[in-house]
């Protein structure tokens, strides 16, 4: 039972999670410590990837496991030869039956509902459309996937950008003045001389960006005296803290 809770930890989930939420802890925290999204010349942070990834996925198919095997079972025919036969639960028994026509049924198969991400099949992301200078103020970009996108000297001024995914995204120059930017993911993003002023940052993970320039002047960044935000290998030469001096 101890180790079987120690998998729900893994996974930052609690013990009885459903498979659902198995699968989309799973998700979230590969996106997260896939080595692709730190930088490469940190070795100790792409070894410690490394095994958040081996331990994240220990921990999904133990919990997977645990969910499908005891269905598997009332699917198994003695009278088989071997175990390779076998095919996909279905809902019937005579599944193993030769088929007159393929058996699965696209209509079936619901990714939204059921993710199965590999880490591995992680790709860098491609360039986006050029969306620089546009107007993006008080807009509720929650959760949307920004990755890779030119947004420099884009107006997002009281923008909503909480959980949003902007892995190197270009906001040079951008205003982003009293947006909020909780858990926002700003891995290897361009904010070079960006307007972050009264800027909401708790949480937000800035590892490997550039904030030359940037103007952080009353911007969030702590709960109480804990720093809660992510600067691991962050460039802040030049920039105006929030105690309103200059980083050198």
């Amino acid at each position: 039972m101890r180790e079987l809770e120690r998998y729900y930890r893994v996974l930052e989930l609690e013990p009885g999670a459903s498979l659902e939420e198995v699968n989309q802890a799973y998700k979230d925290l590969a996106f997260v410590w896939h080595p692709d999204r730190l930088p490469k010349e940190n070795q100790r942070l792409q070894e410690k990837a490394q095994r958040k990834l081996q331990e994240i996925n220990e921990a999904r198919e133990k919990l997977r496991s645990l969910t499908v095997q005891p269905q598997n079972t009332y699917y198994y025919s003695p009278g088989t030869k071997s175990s390779s036969t076998y095919q996909s639960p279905q809902p019937k028994t005579d599944s193993y039956k030769a088929p007159k026509s393929p058996q699965p049924n696209p209509d079936s198969y619901k990714p939204p509902k059921s993710p199965q991400p590999n880490p591995d099949s992680y790709q860098p992301p491609k360039p986006h459309s050029d969306l620089s200078g546009k107007n993006f103020s008080q807009a509720n970009l929650s959760n949307k996937d920004l990755s890779g996108r030119n947004l420099s000297y884009a107006n997002l001024t009281g923008a909503n950008l909480s959980d949003t995914f902007m892995h190197k995204v270009i906001l040079r120059g951008a205003n982003l003045s009293e947006a909020n930017l909780f858990r926002a993911n700003l891995l290897l993003a361009d904010l070079r001389e960006a307007n972050l002023r009264n800027t909401n940052l708790i949480g937000a993970d800035l590892s490997g960006a550039d904030l030359r320039g940037a103007d952080l002047t009353g911007a969030r960044i702590r709960s109480g005296d804990r720093l809660m935000v992510k600067l691991i290998g962050a460039n802040l030469a030049g920039a105006i803290m929030p105690d309103g001096t200059i980083h050198k």
